[in-house]
């Protein structure tokens, strides 16, 4: 059948709206048709070159819900009619991580970047122009208006909860929040900074305020983020990480934080050292951000690092367990206990997308929408 999504032909590159030709769906997938699709940071990555792909033209977009429109009988249950959000990493169920309860290290990750389909190697979707086959981001490709995924990426949901909000479980909540609540540790009273207060940061907020923590400073050079961060929790916010270190030495004895979450759009090596800096003896840092992925000289005291006792630890999706913390982040929306509208600065077309991660980088969203109707 034929689709539009959005595409890179190369890196650097620009995002591009075109015609697609989408394979029939196969026994082990779900065929899709997008509600919405959130617009993050990762997929920026891509169209900078920071993070390279594997097959070009490559369709991006990995936060994401929609309604399915074909399926196989299968063993999770999902039928044709379903809402389903998208995890921007698979699970296979059985390997190693799957089997501990780390779903957000499966296997099946190794080949989310690749391109093709990781089951068989081959290609769901094709330009129309020629018959040239595109990779898809994650396996899924949420910029497409319709997509063919495999079950392996989709998690069945309650009907009553708006699409257009949940998508954005699939990546930003997830994963902000998860780096708070699941790789941070935190705990009630805590000091913890934010670095970042961007769709993943307001997120790790949230965590910090379901964790308990008693100051939560958000750490952002733009204005409207921080006000932004105020609403999702923050108890005081700052321009730079060195006067968010500041405030919370002054609120701990000249310690620092407790633990600081790295969730700036574009990771540099400074920021290594500098979060490191900001917590106290045995505190933890952890960085969810990504940057230049060629980039390996991080200056930091590593004196420091070993006789402070101090945690560096990376988050790959929150390290949340998508199957299970889907449902229990949808769960405290439907509470009342996670904000998932205010997030959504401000909404696009599909063939608006460009426009979207121009305001991106303008600081003029905490979370983009691509809305498919």
């Amino acid at each position: 059948m034929q689709t539009r999504g959005a595409v890179i032909r190369k890196a650097p590159g620009e995002l591009e709206v075109v015609d697609l030709e989408l394979d029939e769906t196969r026994r082990d997938e779900v065929q899709v048709r997008m509600v919405a699709s959130g617009l993050c940071h990762s997929d920026d990555h891509h169209v900078t070159g920071d993070l390279p792909v594997g097959t070009y033209p490559f369709a991006l977009g990995h936060e994401g819900a929609g309604v399915v429109t074909e399926v196989f009988e299968n063993d999770k249950g999902i039928r044709e009619g379903d809402h389903v959000v998208f995890s921007a990493i698979p699970s296979c169920g059985h390997c190693r991580f799957c089997s501990t309860g780390r779903q957000n290290l499966c296997d099946l990750a190794k080949g989310i970047l690749a391109g093709p389909r990781w089951s068989d190697g081959t290609y769901r979707l094709r330009l129309s122009e020629d018959g040239s086959p595109v990779g898809q981001m994650c396996g899924i490709s949420t910029f497409t208006a319709t997509t063919t995924v495999s079950l392996a990426s989709v998690i069945k949901i309650e009907e009553d909860i708006p699409l257009d909000k949940a998508c954005l479980i699939g990546c930003a909540v997830s994963t902000g929040w998860g780096s708070a609540v699941k790789a941070a540790e935190v705990q009630p009273g805590d000091t913890v900074i934010v670095m970042g207060a961007g769709g993943i940061g307001v997120s790790a907020i949230q965590g910090a305020v379901h964790g308990g923590a008693g100051t939560i400073i958000a750490a952002d050079p733009v204005a409207l983020k921080r006000e932004k961060a105020v609403e999702f929790g923050a108890t005081h916010t700052a321009g730079s990480i060195e006067e968010a270190t500041e405030l919370a030495r002054q609120m701990t004895d000249g310690q620092g934080a407790d633990a600081t979450i790295v969730t700036v759009g574009v990771l540099r090596p400074e920021h290594i050292g500098q979060a490191l800096s900001s917590v106290r003896r045995a505190g933890t840092v952890v960085v969810t951000a990504v940057g230049q992925h060629a980039v390996s000289d991080t200056p930091m005291e590593l004196f420091d690092l070993t006789l402070s006792q101090k945690r560096l630890q990376g988050a790959l999706f929150g390290s949340t367990n998508g199957g299970w913390d889907v449902h229990r982040l949808l769960n405290l929306y439907r509470a009342g206990k996670l904000k998932l509208d205010e997030m959504i600065t401000r909404t696009y077309a599909l063939d608006e997308i460009a426009q979207g991660y121009r305001d991106l980088h303008a600081g003029l969203n905490v979370r983009g929408v691509v809305r498919y109707e």
